[in-house]
């Protein structure tokens, strides 16, 4: 995460996942961290990961505005949104789109030419569901399994996870 500014001051991406059940319909994300972009809570504007500074995270953003040298292309963000909802090929292409949205509400900047970001959506059922909730869904719990993922993250390699800092 926050890899702007070489490894040095990054910090430790992670895997998380978040569920929703609604009546019968069920949602779940999966989402593998190790952007170039900040992570930021959505619901408090606060940055949860990024870039180091000497009192806290910076905005990898203003970093990219000033850097004359591009980053590493080493950054990805992988998701997956399933659902036990039957799904047909452009129904599952929509419900990744919406999976994409909750990447770009907790990742910024998310789908950088130097990252990798994808979401891919897959169903593993035969319910019936209301495309507008699923989407609508989607987006939630897949920035959900991305805040998840920086939570839960544990350091490694000189590289501290974000839980593990000062403040």
């Amino acid at each position: 995460m926050g890899k702007a500014l070489g490894m040095a001051r990054a910090t430790k991406g992670g895997v998380g996942s978040s569920r929703r059940q609604v009546g019968g319909l069920v949602l779940a994300a999966l989402a593998v961290v190790n952007a170039l972009g900040d992570v930021v809570d959505p619901a408090t504007g606060r940055t949860l990961a990024g870039p180091r500074g000497d009192r806290g995270f910076l905005s990898t953003t203003r970093i990219l505005e000033q850097m004359a040298m591009k980053p590493s292309a080493f950054n990805t963000t992988l998701g997956v949104v399933a659902t036990n909802v039957r799904l047909s090929r452009q129904q599952a292409h929509k419900l990744a789109q919406r999976g994409q949205d909750g990447l770009t509400q907790t990742i910024r900047p998310a789908h950088t030419p130097w990252d990798g970001d994808a979401v891919f959506a897959l169903s593993l059922g035969e319910e019936k569901g209301d495309m507008a909730l699923l989407g609508a869904l989607a987006a939630e719990v897949m920035s959900e399994a991305v805040l998840r993922a920086i939570s839960t993250a544990r350091g490694l390699g000189g590289v501290p996870a974000a839980g593990e800092l000062p403040g």
